[in-house]
């Protein structure tokens, strides 16, 4: 098509019978008292979706709309349009056609952006109606910077060469923000924020400097250079979060925030010295993401029904338990973000304190001058709390003052490494807990893993081979068959992985008197039998297993966090 008429919004709704004369009015008022376009209005009052505005422009001008969740985009394609007159004028290249190119655009009424677009392209224009916030989470995940890390490195191994640096100057001469170490820093958080990598990790190797982002739980390379730029790169690091930079012996921890793109990211990094040179890992906490609530953290509604009711208890103790980097935080902050009122005195004794949250007072304990988990929890005591946070339950000493504040009024949160539920109030005894403080304190441990969740946009039905049938039967019996199991082929929104995202696989086990009275007795078997019985059916297995029946990830996915439990 040629170029689309000049168009009112408005009109177009009402015609199509999307919008009411007085719903248009109102709207109209408010936007030219704010100075906000019709469209944003319509859709914030809820008088209309986005997808329907994209729509009813799309029928009104006779073009397609397409859903760009679905639509798998080639990068060379999209490319052709820089990210900055993307981003202006709200457009994306879909398709090569020859002749011409398919664009997306969220406003095809905008004849100044469609003139422009023709002009830079230097080509015809089959236009199509894209919603805005898609085209802008589209726009986010295509234009990463991968090509352009490779680039900067390059430039700044030659800048290195082979003669000795003194970078300590380098860092400190004036304009540096041109530097290419400086770039190429930059560069890699923008791309690990565009990708949702939750770390990054700097590696020198023999020959090379590999960077590698961690993403939904799977470590994907991203760039490799000479390993001359690794000083650096890691030099650069440690001044940015206030390291010694003469010390490479050691191991240092640090933080420091970064501006991605408008969107503070709070940076904590670990330096280690390796064979080849210090590596560094960052891990990325994104404060625009902000805390989950406890509704998004993938339980069962009875599951979250039963959490709500004990956190509001005034005393106990809650543990949530699992490995390193199974959400165990999230699902703290979770519930603690659900507390945080002005009525409660809220303090958190963290081993590094991960996310600041207003309104909680949150300490970081520090080894170094002995303020440690136990000793922090006992001065919070006297503080006057009603909520305390332990960050983890590590020696006897932290176990049996956490326990007592539970049994003295206050409510107790922390987390413990073990493989499940039930293996939680056992490693308790182990650890010298009274078996009455255990019993008589402890009100809910929950145990988790994160599964990764099958990428909408690539989703296909999937035949599963025989052996995760076995797995599915465990729990399924017979029933296995009848389910539509799916994964993610891989495309250009999952980068090819199939997966986006993640949720918490879930088990929780309530003291109920029955396991009160079995807690209290000489017999830990006793204990495991009973609580074994009364979770019957409501294990992690069987949360991972229901999740692939329902095509949210796959079996082979769910396989993998049953053999960590069995384990």
């Amino acid at each position: 098509m040629g170029r689309p008429e000049k168009i009112r919004l408005g009109e177009i709704l009402v015609q199509q019978r999307l919008l009411a004369e007085e719903q248009l009015k109102t709207a109209l008022d408010e936007g030219r008292k704010n100075g906000r376009r019709l469209g944003r209005v319509v859709i914030e009052k809820g008088y209309v979706t986005e997808e329907q505005i994209s729509e009813a422009l799309a029928r009104q001008l006779n073009v397609p709309y397409i859903n760009l969740k679905h639509y798998n985009t080639r990068r060379e394609v999209t490319l052709k349009l820089p990210e900055t007159q993307a981003r202006r004028f709200r457009a994306l290249v879909l398709e090569d056609t020859g002749l011409a190119y398919k664009v997306g655009m969220a406003d095809p009424t905008d004849l100044m952006a469609y003139d422009e677009l023709v002009r830079i392209l230097r080509r015809d224009i089959d236009l199509a109606v894209v919603t805005e916030s898609e085209l802008l989470r589209t726009i986010d995940r295509v234009y990463r910077r991968t090509e352009q890390i490779s680039g900067l490195a390059q430039e700044l191994e030659a800048e290195v060469g082979e003669s000795a640096v003194d970078f300590g100057a380098l860092a400190l001469t004036p304009g540096l923000e041109e530097a290419p170490v400086v770039r190429l820093l930059q560069t890699v958080f923008e791309d690990a924020v565009q990708a949702r990598a939750s770390d990054i990790h700097v590696e020198p190797q023999e020959r090379r400097l590999q960077i590698r982002f961690r993403i939904d739980g799977v470590l994907h390379p991203q760039a490799e250079s000479d390993a001359k730029i690794a000083t650096a790169v890691v030099l650069r690091l440690k001044l940015m979060s206030g390291l010694d930079i003469s010390e490479k012996r050691l191991p240092q921890d640090g933080r420091f925030n970064v501006r991605v793109r408008n969107v503070q990211v709070d940076v904590r990094i670990s330096t280690m010295p390796t064979q080849y040179g210090e590596s560094v890992v960052m891990r990325l906490l994104n404060q625009a993401t902000g805390i989950l609530g406890l509704a998004n953290l993938g339980m069962s509604s009875a599951m979250l029904a039963k959490l709500r009711e004990v956190i509001h208890r005034p005393s106990g103790m809650v543990l949530v338990t699992g490995p390193t980097g199974s959400g165990k935080t999230t699902t703290l902050y979770a519930a603690l973000s659900e507390l945080n009122t002005t009525e409660r005195k809220i303090i958190t004794v963290e081993d590094p304190v991960e996310y600041r949250l207003p309104g909680i007072n949150q300490v970081q304990v520090n080894e170094k001058i002995e303020l440690d988990f136990a000793r922090v929890l006992r001065s919070a005591l006297r503080q006057d709390p009603d909520v305390i946070l332990v960050g983890e339950m590590r020696d006897r000493e932290t176990v049996e003052t956490g326990l007592r504040a539970a049994l003295t009024g206050h409510l107790v949160f922390s987390t413990l490494h073990t493989n499940d539920a039930v293996g939680t109030a056992v490693r308790l005894f182990d650890m010298g807990a009274a078996r009455y403080m255990v019993a008589l304190s402890l009100q809910l441990v929950i145990a988790q893993r994160l599964v990764r969740v099958v990428c909408e946009s690539c989703a296909q039905p999937h035949e599963p081979p025989p052996h995760e049938y076995e797995w599915l039967r465990t729990e399924l019996r017979e029933d296995a068959r009848e389910n539509r199991y799916v994964r993610g082929k891989g495309c250009s929104h999952c980068n090819g992985t199939g997966y986006q995202g993640r949720t918490g696989v879930y088990e929780m086990m309530e003291m109920t008197n029955a396991l009160v009275e079995a807690a209290n007795s000489d017999d830990i078997q006793k204990f495991v039998r009973a609580a074994r019985a009364q979770m019957a059916g409501n294990t992690l297995r069987r949360h991972a297993v229901d999740l692939a029946a329902a095509g949210r990830t796959t079996p082979e996915e769910g396989m993998r966090v049953s053999h960590q439990i069995d384990e």
